[in-house]
């Protein structure tokens, strides 16, 4: 009998510390701009655009074309909020292996990676995918 307590306990310890792991509320993912304040979704959805090709140009009135370089980005984690012209920190432009995150509007990214080999998030992969 004192065998299967043995092996019953890091199981159940195991199992324990998978499910807490797997139900973690999901960090931040903010737009931001080049001083961290938080601007609308939309601006870093039109960059986004533009660095999968979908390039924006204008005119430069000599007959050629500008690109149009958008300062926007997404902020992963930290402290802030999502209201428009807050300030971020303490978080990162890149997402972590292992996060999950979700924007304002409540759209999740990110991977949770280990335990059983899960994959959380719905709108694609964190770093490294």
């Amino acid at each position: 009998m004192r065998r299967s307590t043995q092996v019953a306990a890091p199981l159940l310890a195991l199992a324990a510390s998978a499910m807490i792991a797997g139900c973690r509320k999901p960090e931040m993912q903010r737009c931001v701009d080049e001083h961290n304040v938080v601007v609308d979704d939309k601006l870093c959805q039109a960059q986004q655009g533009i660095q999968n090709g979908q390039q924006q140009r204008q005119p430069d009135g000599h007959g050629g074309f500008i690109p149009i370089i958008l300062p926007y980005h997404y902020y992963y984690g930290g402290y802030g909020g999502y209201g428009l012209g807050s300030v971020v920190g303490g978080g990162s432009y890149m997402p972590s292996s292992g996060h999950s995150y979700a924007t304002s509007s409540g759209a999740r990214s990110g991977t949770v990676r280990g335990g059983f080999g899960s994959t959380h998030g719905g709108s694609g992969g964190g770093a490294g995918e």
